[in-house]
């Protein structure tokens, strides 16, 4: 069996106090791109769980997201699971959160457990607050602790050019720095926008809406990608934004030729650019498969 699982960029995240428990209520809308990783799940005659992966900064032990989904579903058989990582790891794309959801509906359609959305989602959101949003997508509005999921329409945009700093952040030390900077709101969390309008927007309009709390928080421990989102944004005369705790930055185009003309605009030696699809729908199968969102 061979799985797909894709990137998600943060269109939207609004970030709220602190609660208990130490989680902050989220206010995300998400999508994703046809940038994946691909998962390669072959059935053992044992019931032991063994998992490779080609990238070696990627662990392997029980701390992986894979073997954690794979372990919550408390199985009767084995598997030899590899992870191909094409997703660049510390970017705030979501690829361990992609991986577990990928794995979860991989085994529970091989394992024949036969289990709904419904059921799967809470052993997702155990995982991790962006794992239940894998497994709905591609373009959906994530609140609470990610748990709470909703499909909207893609966004007009058809493309993300994405900037991949090479730099890694710490999704902790960025929430750690969000607290001490005292920059939560609870009106940005419960008074949403209105999504219908905002998918109807071109780029340069919906950009201009669009707010990431923990740009401040990452910027703030890493000056460097904030002078580096400002150069990008200097040669592209388009608004950037930083996609969940960073580093990956992205702005949207309306189409192919909106996207080559930014890409052929940018001329930083720090970053590589690529533009990606925005909000396909994925399904298992071939990983060159994908259709076009909603």
């Amino acid at each position: 069996m061979q799985l797909l699982s894709p990137a998600k960029i943060n269109l939207h995240l609004r970030v709220g106090p602190r609660a208990e428990g130490g989680f902050h209520p989220l206010l995300s809308w998400m999508c994703t791109l046809n940038l994946c990783d691909i998962i390669r799940i072959t059935p053992t005659p044992s019931d032991h769980i063994r998992f490779t992966c080609n990238n070696p900064n990627v662990p392997t032990d029980k701390s992986n997201l894979i073997l954690r989904a794979a372990a919550a579903l408390h199985p009767k058989s084995g598997a030899d699971i590899h992870l191909e990582k094409k997703i660049p790891i510390g970017g705030g794309m979501g690829g361990g959160s992609s991986n577990a959801a990928a794995t979860l509906l991989g085994l529970n359609q091989l394992w024949n457990l036969n289990l709904t959305l419904d059921e799967l989602s809470p052993i997702a959101a155990a995982l991790g607050s962006d794992v239940p949003f894998f497994l709905h997508g591609p373009s959906s509005i994530c609140q609470g602790r990610g748990e709470r999921v909703t499909p909207i329409p893609a966004p007009q945009p058809k493309f993300a050019i994405l900037f991949f700093p090479d730099l890694s952040m710490s999704t902790p030390a960025v929430y750690r720095k969000f607290d001490e900077l005292n920059l939560s709101s609870d009106q940005a969390i419960y008074h949403p926008p209105d999504w219908a309008e905002w998918t109807k927007l071109p780029a340069a309009d919906l950009l201009k809406n669009l707010i990431n709390d923990l740009e401040p928080p990452a910027f703030s421990l890493c000056p460097q990608l904030a002078e580096l989102r400002e150069q990008i944004e200097d040669q592209i005369s388009q608004i950037v934004r930083m996609s969940g705790s960073g580093s990956t930055l992205f702005t949207l185009a309306d189409d192919q030729r909106h996207a080559d003309q930014i890409l052929a605009r940018t001329k930083i030696a720090l970053i590589r650019a690529q533009a990606f699809q925005l909000a396909p729908q994925f399904s298992l199968g071939n990983p060159g498969e994908f259709k076009a969102g909603i």
